[in-house]
């Protein structure tokens, strides 16, 4: 196992994350204790030190199946992560509460690292407004010794972020964002990784598969990666890219079985960066994976001085592209839904001013109608 060292701490490289844990049937909120402790038990065994959980994940229960399998081993054996979950708003002004309540679900006396979830466009009014308390209560428990290392999780564009770290960066140690070759671009994970190296902020990564995405690609991308290394699986090239990115400490796997903990382990037995060549064969794949589903938007801003309803058509149509690409997901709809109500893709006016001044001659109205429509079969699943 690959180990970080981080404020003295020899952290695994390889964190195990909870957020897909083995379930019994199908349910989500029905975790498969007995498999989740066999999997700890081997994580344990194979050098991993770092778990992480959250509030949400599988409708609550995660923490309490963590907390049960890590139970079983010292405290001092572990690393423990959990989160604040201001993801749904009414959470807000209600820290004290929610952090008493993770630590007994837990069955822990600390966090060995707590985070601030999920900063994004929709939450960071509410993050930054120091009426609800939530940093300052969580600075304190740090000065405690309840926290030992405070950080935050990003899932919000980089004005987001900017605006976050100039208000509590002092207080921040670490950040956990999403990171893999697709988002490289997509959803430009590369400049946030630029201003977290520029803060001296270690980072933390999570969706380096991206949800299973990269575990299984179309076969023509994969037999351009098999040229370079015939051996070598998808999900290791993955994770070589994770290792290829300076300033990671931690990579977070949130595996589902036995099988994807062994793999995940055996590649993250040794460091083992992309070369040149290899980096930029991947990093093409992904930019043709990208570009069969989406919109080529390049921002140029002609069409937005003609729309009569002010509608920001680049940064939706970056969105559109986004939601395409991963088939649904949660972070579009948030960012969505920090918009004002008339300027969301379902305000579009359909007069076709935008696309008699697009240079790409792209069908910004249609783009925007069906961008409405998938949004509104996702919510009525």
């Amino acid at each position: 196992m690959i180990y970080k060292d981080f404020k003295g701490l020899k952290l695994s490289a390889l964190g195990m994350g909870t957020m897909r844990l083995p379930v019994v049937d199908g349910d989500e909120n029905h975790i498969d204790q007995d498999h989740v402790e066999k999997m700890v038990a081997y994580a344990m065994d194979n050098g991993i030190n770092y778990y992480d959980t959250a509030w949400g994940y599988h409708g609550g229960n995660s923490e309490i199946s963590i907390g049960k399998a890590l139970g079983k081993y010292p405290r001092d054996s572990f690393f423990l992560a959990d989160k604040f979950p201001g993801y749904d708003l009414s959470n807000m002004g209600k820290i004290e509460e929610i952090f008493e309540k993770q630590l007994e679900k837990c069955g822990v006396d600390y966090f060995d690292f707590y985070l601030i979830h999920n900063v994004c466009e929709l939450n960071i009014n509410q993050y930054l407004d120091d009426s609800y308390g939530t940093r300052q209560y969580l600075v304190e428990q740090k000065k405690k010794g309840r926290i030992r290392h405070l950080g935050f999780s990003l899932h919000g564009g980089l004005d987001v972020t900017k605006k976050f770290l100039d208000k509590y960066g002092k207080d921040m140690e670490f950040c956990q964002m999403q990171l893999n070759y697709v988002d490289w671009s997509l959803q430009d994970a590369k400049s946030q990784v630029e201003l977290l190296t520029q803060r001296d902020l270690p980072i933390w990564v999570m969706e380096p598969v991206r949800g299973g995405k990269l575990a299984a690609l179309p076969e023509e991308d994969e037999a351009r990666l098999k040229t370079l290394a015939p051996d070598r699986s998808v999900v290791n090239w993955a994770f070589r890219f994770i290792q290829t990115v300076p300033g990671v400490e931690v990579t977070l796997s949130g595996m589902s079985d036995l099988e994807q903990m062994e793999e995940n382990i055996s590649i993250f037995g040794k460091e083992d960066p992309l070369s040149h060549e290899e980096l930029d064969t991947l990093l093409s794949v992904a930019e043709d994976m990208v570009g069969r589903i989406s919109l080529p938007c390049t921002a140029c801003r002609y069409c937005t001085g003609s729309c009569p309803q002010g509608l920001d058509i680049p940064y939706l149509l970056d969105l559109y592209n986004q939601y395409c690409f991963t088939g649904g997901g949660f972070l579009v709809p948030m960012a969505l839904g920090a918009l004002p109500r008339d300027k969301k893709p379902w305000s579009c006016q359909d007069c076709g001013s935008c696309v008699t001044l697009c240079p790409q001659q792209i069908d910004i109205p249609g783009a925007l109608k069906d961008f409405s429509a998938k949004l509104k079969e996702n919510r009525n699943k």
